[in-house]
C-alpha cells in the first residue's frame, strides 16, 4: 500500500496553449523587448509568395528567428542574402503555433549603420549652425548653361546615364568631366580636388556632383565635411544627384539643388531641352509673322489716310471748298439781313405804336380839349383865367375861341 500523502501545495496544471500565451504575454509586456537591436548574421532566408520575409539571425553562440511582414520588406532599403551582418530592430514576441519567440522586424540595417547615422546627425548639426545649409545660400540654376562639369566615377552607370539625358536635352552644351572616386578612403580628397579643378580649369556655368545607389557606407563620402564645405565653396552652382530617391546625404544639403538620382541632376541641369528651344523659335516665329503682318497692315492704313488727307488739302480740293464755304457765308448774309430787317421792322411798328399812345391828337381824338390862353400858354388850373378872358380850344379836328363868364369861376 502506498503511504505517500498528497501534497497540500500541487502545483499549477497548464496546457500548452495556456502557458504558450502566458509566455507570449510575459514577452510584450517587457518594454525593453518591444523595442530592440539585435546585431548577428542572416541565414535561411527566405521569400514566399505571401511577400513576407524569413530568416534566422545568429551568432557564434546562438539563433534567433525573424520575420518582417510585407508592408515593412517593401521599405527596406538593401538587399538581404545570407551571410550579411546586419542590426535588425523590432519587437520579441512568441509564436503560439510553433512554440519559438522570435523577433518581428521592421528595420534592418548593415552592421555600424547606426553609429555613422549619429555621425551624420552630429555633422549635420555642425555644419548647419555654421549657416551652410542657409535657404538664402542658393543661387539659382542658369536655364541654358553652355558648360557643364561633372564629377563622378569614369566606369559608373551614373556618368552613362547623364551624359545620355545631357545629350538628348542639350547637345550643344560642353560637357567637361573631372573623374574622381565615389566610395572609399580616398574618395573625399579626390571629390574636393575635383570640384576645384573645375571650378579654377574650366569654370563651367554648373556643376553635377552624382553617384549611383548604395549603402551608407557607400555613400559615406558625400557626408565627409571637406566635401561638404568644397560644395559650400563652389564658384559654380552645384547640383547632386547622390544615390537614389530616398539617399539624403550632407552635400544635398550645402548644394544649390538636389536631385533625387543622376539622371534627375541632368534634367534639373538643362530646365531648357533642344526641342524647348525649338519649340519656343517655332512659337517666336509665328509671333514675329503676326507682328509684322500687323504692322504692314497699319503701314497701309497710314498710307492711305495720307493720301486721303493729301487729297483734301490739294489747291482744286481748297478752291471747291473755298467756293462752298462762299456760298455758305452768302446765304448766312442773306438770312442775317433779312432777320435783321424783320426785327428792324418790328422794332419801327413798336415804336410808332408808342408814338400813337403818346401823340395828343390821339387823346383829342377820345373826347378830351387843350385849353390855352391868348399867349399860347396852356391852362390846367382855374386861376389862370378870369373873367373876360379869351381862351382858345383845341378839339380833334380844330379849334374855336371862348371868353370866360362869371359862372366858370365859381
Amino acid at each position: 500500500m502506498d503511504m505517500a500523502q498528497p501534497s497540500l501545495f500541487a502545483s499549477l496544471r497548464w496546457t500548452v496553449s495556456e502557458l504558450t500565451r502566458y509566455l507570449r504575454q510575459l514577452l510584450e509586456s517587457d518594454p525593453m523587448l518591444q523595442d530592440v537591436w539585435v546585431q548577428g548574421e542572416i541565414s535561411n532566408l527566405s521569400r514566399p509568395s505571401s511577400g513576407h520575409v524569413y530568416f534566422t539571425l545568429k551568432d557564434a553562440g546562438a539563433a534567433l528567428r525573424c520575420v518582417i511582414w510585407r508592408t515593412d520588406a517593401q521599405r527596406l532599403r538593401m538587399n538581404l542574402q545570407d551571410g550579411l551582418a546586419v542590426e535588425v530592430h523590432g519587437k520579441v514576441s512568441l509564436y503560439e503555433a510553433g512554440g519559438q519567440y522570435q523577433l518581428y522586424a521592421d528595420q534592418i540595417r548593415p552592421v555600424g549603420e547606426g553609429a555613422l547615422f549619429q555621425e551624420f546627425l552630429r555633422l549635420k548639426a555642425l555644419l548647419e549652425a555654421e549657416g551652410l545649409f542657409a535657404p538664402e545660400r542658393k543661387r539659382p540654376i542658369p536655364s541654358m548653361p553652355r558648360r557643364i562639369g561633372i564629377v563622378t566615377s569614369p566606369s559608373g552607370a551614373a556618368l552613362r546615364d547623364m551624359l545620355q539625358t545631357l545629350r538628348r536635352r542639350m547637345p550643344l552644351a560642353e560637357v567637361i568631366l573631372a573623374p574622381a572616386p565615389v566610395q572609399g578612403a580616398d574618395a573625399p580628397d579626390a571629390l574636393v580636388a575635383a570640384l576645384s579643378d573645375l571650378n579654377r580649369l574650366a569654370q563651367p556655368d554648373v556643376i553635377l556632383l552624382a553617384r549611383g545607389g548604395g549603402s551608407i557606407e557607400d555613400l559615406w563620402a558625400f557626408n565627409d565635411e571637406r566635401v561638404v564645405r568644397a560644395v559650400a565653396a563652389s564658384e559654380a552652382p552645384v547640383i547632386t544627384g547622390v544615390g537614389h530617391e530616398t539617399d539624403f546625404t550632407l552635400v544635398d544639403f550645402a548644394a544649390d539643388l538636389r536631385a533625387p538620382t543622376p539622371t534627375a541632376a541632368a534634367e534639373l541641369a538643362t530646365p531648357v531641352s533642344q526641342a524647348e528651344l525649338w519649340a519656343g523659335l517655332a512659337d517666336l516665329k509665328s509671333r514675329l509673322g503676326t507682328a509684322l503682318q500687323v504692322r504692314v497692315t497699319w503701314q497701309q492704313r497710314q498710307v492711305e489716310a495720307l493720301n486721303n488727307r493729301l487729297h483734301f488739302v490739294s489747291l482744286e480740293r481748297r478752291i471747291l471748298s473755298n467756293r462752298q464755304q462762299l456760298d455758305e457765308m452768302d446765304r448766312r448774309a442773306v438770312r442775317a439781313t433779312t432777320h435783321r430787317l424783320k426785327l428792324e421792322q418790328e422794332r419801327l411798328r413798336g415804336l410808332e405804336r408808342r408814338l400813337l399812345t403818346l401823340n395828343p391828337l390821339a387823346v383829342l381824338a377820345r373826347g378830351f380839349a387843350v385849353v390855352q390862353r391868348a399867349d399860347g400858354s396852356l391852362v390846367r388850373r382855374l386861376a389862370q383865367v378870369q373873367t373876360g378872358d379869351h381862351l382858345r380850344i383845341r378839339v380833334s379836328d380844330g379849334e374855336f375861341g371862348v371868353e370866360v363868364k362869371p359862372s366858370l369861376k365859381e
